[in-house]
């Protein structure tokens, strides 16, 4: 009998050890768990959450007015601007995994619920183009096409940008060619009955440059065939004083006066451009905000916000319903950089507030406020 009772105790002892390992291993996979669920969540489920509100404007056509005959096709086209992509020299590893990763969810998930047909990039696709070597030029186009990697059925169009060939002074055969190596150099898309103009804003200096001079006559040449058209500076405006919106520029930014060249095309370009082709509409980018401007005869002109955090905390794209004859816009907004941060930051601040109540250096809330009730109630 002393034996049994030996061994039952040493048994017994034994299944209270084990309890705290088992406690201690419960409550390992329960932060495990919360930690797998936020990050998906942050990373991936809030993009299709986000997104999931947006849709493509309607567009009126013949049809829709009561006209006969076959109804005009739509083209479905997406516009994004600055992606900004970092390069070798200020491009530190963890600001280019954070950000791009943004963009590659972003970019997918709206190729996946949203179906565009053909996404249009607005300049500045790459930070250090105006510099970077060929291997590290080789380098960021191989991010490029990973991040905004497409079906075979999308078309993928580009406008080179300040940040990819240079300004005015910076850019050079060598730099334009290498970008249209990568992007077709084609300065007339169409698609539909729809016609976009490629403006290389950044050689409209008016200087009679050999570049700046073979620009105006590509132009010159197309000006006849346009209805709609597109670029990367913005054309002249005085500055950002009349856009409005939560994602236009911050009101310490709004009146500061715009460079001719710099930050929007010279007065006398954007004449010629608003002469030569006569567009419906303009989409630009370059500033990073968005805008809305009437130029001439009620020619409205969208500058496009930047697509990418590291330029604001609230990235978004246009989405364009687009005929022969008319077109509906509607802006898609991508989740706000804060409330990623915030959504971290709460979740931390839980796992080392369950952390302290399993250890018993902290109280549970829930018997905490038990206590307190039972307390008020015996008072």
């Amino acid at each position: 009998m002393a034996a049994e009772d030996t061994a039952s105790t040493r048994l017994g002892a034994g299944r209270q050890h084990l309890r705290p390992l088992k406690r201690r291993g419960l409550v390992l996979l329960r932060l495990t768990a919360i930690v797998f669920a936020v990050l998906v969540f942050c990373e991936f489920l809030i993009y299709y959450l986000v997104i999931f509100r947006c849709s493509w404007p309607a567009v009126k056509t013949p049809a829709d007015a009561g006209g006969l005959g076959t109804p005009e096709p739509v083209l479905r086209a997406m516009f994004l601007a600055d992606t900004h992509l970092l390069g070798a020299v200020r491009g530190h590893w963890l600001d280019k995994l954070r950000r791009e990763w943004q963009m590659e969810r972003a970019f997918q998930t709206a190729l996946w619920l949203l179906q565009p047909e053909v996404v249009f990039i607005l300049g500045d696709v790459f930070d250090e183009g105006k510099w970077s070597s060929s291997q590290a030029w080789a380098d960021d186009v191989g991010r490029f096409w990973k991040i905004f990697r497409h079906p075979p059925h999308v078309q993928l169009r580009a406008v080179a940008g300040n940040h990819d060939i240079g300004f005015h002074y910076q850019m050079n055969t060598y730099k334009i060619k290498r970008f249209e190596k990568v992007f077709n150099p084609e300065r007339l898309f169409s698609w539909k009955g729809i016609n976009f103009v490629m403006v290389n804003s950044v050689a409209l200096e008016g200087d009679s440059c050999d570049i700046c001079s073979g620009a105006e006559a590509e132009l010159l040449e197309i000006s006849h065939r346009l209805n709609c058209s597109r670029e990367h500076f913005p054309l002249y405006r005085r500055n950002d004083a009349n856009c409005s919106g939560e994602d236009a520029a911050s009101p310490d930014e709004k009146y500061t006066p715009f460079k001719e060249r710099y930050d929007a095309l010279s007065q006398e370009a954007s004449r010629k451009l608003l002469w030569w082709l006569r567009p419906r509409l303009v989409l630009s980018g370059h500033t990073h905000s968005a805008c809305e401007v009437l130029h001439g005869a009620n020619v409205l002109e969208v500058s496009v916000p930047s697509f990418s955090w590291r330029n604001r905390n609230n990235p978004s794209f246009i989405m364009g319903s687009v005929t022969a004859t008319e077109y509906a816009l509607a802006k898609c907004y991508l989740p706000c950089e804060d409330m990623v941060l915030t959504t971290y930051c709460t979740a931390a601040g839980g796992l080392v507030l369950l952390t302290l109540v399993h250890a018993g250096l902290v109280a549970s809330p829930f018997h905490f406020g038990w206590n307190m009730l039972r307390k008020f109630k015996t008072t």
